[in-house]
């Protein structure tokens, strides 16, 4: 029973320090979100309205983080022969500071998009990424409260 409660208490010790020190690397500037990850859920708040979308089921969005530049893609899952069909990519140069992650949409399928900067904090826990802020684009009529929640995909 003792050697049971004291990996328990290291089990916990460990999963601490390392939820610490993924907050730590985002902090000091060794950046945890370089890397290819995986949009899991999607909430978009505009006009008082909340929509949440599940990106497991008929849809796939990726990011893939460098040092200097992120790009995204999204496209359906049934290969684009239903009425969700569905391509779009974007991508660009961004900075990090702290918690505050701003991405510089240079290039974007939606090309009223581009030339716009999305700040956002971001959060990482172990293998999660939370990034939220929020999104306007005059000219496409947004302005909405975007959350994301991304996985982090295993080599």
């Amino acid at each position: 029973m003792k050697i049971i409660f004291q990996l328990a208490i290291l089990s916990i010790f460990s999963i601490s320090c390392n939820q610490k020190l993924d907050k730590a690397r985002i902090k000091d500037g060794d950046n945890a979100m370089v890397g290819t990850w995986k949009l899991m859920s999607g909430t978009l708040i505009e006009k008082g309205d909340t929509t949440v979308t599940d990106y497991t089921k008929k849809l796939s969005f990726i990011k893939i983080i460098n040092k200097t530049h992120f790009a995204f893609l999204q496209h359906d899952l049934n290969k684009g022969k239903d009425s969700v069909a569905i391509f779009s990519a974007g991508g660009g140069e961004y900075s990090l500071k702290d918690s505050l992650y701003t991405e510089k949409l240079e290039y974007c399928s939606a090309r009223e998009w581009e030339g716009h900067d999305f700040p956002f904090t971001v959060t990482i826990n172990g293998d999660t990424l939370i990034q939220n802020g929020v999104e306007i684009v005059e000219s496409a009529g947004i302005n909405r409260i975007n959350i994301e929640k991304y996985v982090r995909v295993k080599e």
